[in-house]
């Protein structure tokens, strides 16, 4: 199969590396037959994303954000349409505030936002920085899976009650460092503070995206992607849970 990627705004977003998250895709892709078509979505592109089976978002300094948001704003129902339609969504930091309602800096300035996720999001006088470790359940049906990566933010980024966080933090800040919730999850559509990059750690998160616009794809359920070895994967996401319990807990 070709799977169809709205990578938006890569460059203006790729902060810690986050375009990984396209390589990682790929590849396990290619391991199974399949194959990515990436297409960067710059200010101004037109582009039809109801034929998209994953849209991608990066991460970005306040700059840079200020830069994309008008036009992220006018792709605002595009976008929602997408994801109401079962297309897959992967926002990373940057990314996943302004998919929010909107940004406050500290200037009192405020990015408007997508609204996709029901959050709104605050600078905040520190950064909340190290590794972390959450505890997700991204499908009701399947059992629940660790996560880990590096969060570096000052946003407090505060969901509305009863919206769905990506997971619970089981050591680092999340969301707000209050909340001991991380990210959030509308249907198909994950936004996170996780950068590393996040999915070469995360193997299981990684097949789970792919799963998701493998089925926006074909219209048909696919139960599970063939196994691969991940070794090396999984030695990694050891090493980042580890350095994450060592923080000893969420911190206040």
């Amino acid at each position: 199969m070709n799977i169809r990627v709205a990578h938006l705004y890569p460059a203006y977003l790729n902060i810690y590396a986050d375009r990984g998250n396209i390589a990682v895709l790929e590849r396990r892709a290619a391991l199974r037959q399949h194959s990515l078509e990436v297409t960067a979505v710059e200010p101004g592109l037109v582009i039809d994303f109801d034929a998209v089976d994953l849209v991608y978002v990066g991460g970005g300094q306040d700059r840079e954000q200020a830069m994309i948001a008008p036009d992220l704003a006018t792709r605002a129902d595009a976008i929602a349409s997408a994801v109401e339609n079962g297309a897959a969504l992967l926002a990373v930091c940057g990314g996943y505030q302004l998919l929010g309602r909107g940004y406050r800096g500290r200037d009192g300035t405020f990015l408007a936002g997508t609204g996709l996720f029901p959050h709104v999001t605050d600078a905040g006088e520190t950064r909340m920085i190290g590794d972390i470790l959450l505890e997700c359940a991204l499908e009701p049906d399947r059992p629940s899976i660790s996560v880990v990566g590096f969060e570096n933010h000052a946003g407090r980024t505060r969901l509305d009650p009863g919206a769905t966080p990506l997971g619970r933090v089981v050591s680092g800040y999340g969301n707000d460092g209050e909340s001991g919730m991380e990210g959030c999850l509308v249907r198909r559509a994950i936004g996170t503070y996780l950068h590393g990059p996040l999915l070469p750690r995360n193997p299981q998160l990684a097949d789970t995206v792919l799963r998701w616009a493998l089925e926006h794809r074909t219209g048909a359920s696919v139960d599970d992607l063939s196994p691969l070895s991940d070794v090396h994967e999984g030695r990694a996401h050891a090493v980042s849970a580890s350095r994450a319990r060592s923080r000893g807990g969420r911190p206040a």
